[in-house]
Parts: structure tokens; C-alpha cells; sequence
């Protein structure tokens, strides 16, 4: 335990002192918290890799699209739970038309959005397996071939529709981070 030392108290008082939970350890306190700052392997082969895993990458790339989808969803959702509320209804009603529309709409756009994201992630991994390189064009291809394999069930035009979607996007994407690493500092 530690005791505040009283300032008009002598410095070799015997029965008080601060405590110190490193004094019986052989550790250099000072070098204790100074953590390394680039990544650490475990193998030499991971250090040379400068990409995610495909099993990080379909986790990654499936998360972000359903988190995405369920913040959309339900934003859009509470817009029309809203809509959707009648002016007899009671406080306790119009709480459920809100909750019910957040959920069901933020569920729906969650689920196409995390489809997506793995339709995505195994295209590009695949792509950059059968390359083997990881550039710009192995997105593209990726986004590409999401757009066709979503909208496959559709029809033919549908398919090639949502192919040109999926390059646009992803091209976008690119161009972004592009402008983001060019324009912005960090």
C-alpha cells in the first residue's frame, strides 16, 4: 500500500514508504512500455508478404459490408418507420413501427452487402493467386466479376450491368485511396 508522505515529516522515516511493485523484479521499468513499431513475424515468409491472407481478406472484406449494410439499412429503415407512423398510434407503437422498419431493412441490406464483400474478397484472392501479383487490375477484375456473379440470377443484361456497377465502383475505390495517399498527410 502506499502512504502520502507528509511534508514535514523526515525523508528516513522507517515505518512509511512508498510502494513499488518493480523493486523486486530484474526488469528495466524504463524499456518495459517501449514497444516495437513495425509488425512482428513469426515466420520470414510473412514479413515478405505485403497483403492480408485470403482468410483475412474474406473476413475483412464480408464484415465491412455488413456492418456497412446494417448502418445504411437501418438508417434507411428508421426513415420509413417513421413514415410509416399514424397519429393514433401510441408512444409505445410508434417505438415498434421505428425498431421493426431499423431491423428488417438493416438485416436485408446487411446480408446483400456482406454477400458481396465475399463474392469480392474470394474473386480477388483467386485473382491474385492465378496472376500472382496484387495490383489494380486483379481489383478490377475482382469487381468485375462480384457484379456479374450477383446479378447472374437475373439474366444475362442484368449480369453485364452489374459488372460494369462492380468495375466502376472499384475502380472509384482505387482512384480514392490514391487520392487519399497523394493528398493526404498522415
Amino acid at each position: 500500500m502506499a502512504y502520502a508522505r507528509d511534508p514535514n515529516s523526515d525523508e528516513n522515516d522507517s515505518n512509511r514508504r512508498l510502494y513499488n511493485p518493480y523493486q523486486d523484479l530484474q526488469v528495466p521499468t524504463k524499456m518495459l512500455y517501449k514497444l516495437p513499431t513495425s509488425p512482428e513475424f513469426l515466420f520470414p515468409e510473412e514479413s515478405r508478404a505485403q497483403r492480408r491472407s485470403w482468410g483475412e481478406n474474406l473476413t475483412y472484406y464480408t464484415g465491412i459490408g455488413y456492418l456497412a449494410g446494417s448502418s445504411a439499412g437501418a438508417a434507411k429503415g428508421f426513415k420509413s418507420g417513421i413514415k410509416s407512423i399514424e397519429a393514433t398510434d401510441t408512444m409505445k407503437l410508434r417505438i415498434n413501427r421505428i425498431l421493426n422498419g431499423s431491423g428488417h431493412t438493416g438485416r436485408q441490406i446487411g446480408n446483400r452487402c456482406g454477400i458481396i464483400g465475399l463474392l469480392y474478397a474470394g474473386l480477388e484472392s483467386g485473382v491474385v493467386h492465378f496472376r500472382d501479383s496484387d495490383d489494380v487490375i486483379s481489383s478490377l477484375v475482382a469487381g468485375l466479376g462480384t457484379g456479374v456473379l450477383y446479378k447472374a440470377a437475373s439474366g444475362p443484361r442484368s449480369a453485364a450491368v452489374g459488372g460494369a456497377i462492380g468495375g466502376v465502383l472499384v475502380g472509384l475505390a482505387i482512384a480514392g485511396k490514391q487520392a487519399l495517399k497523394r493528398y493526404v498527410p498522415i
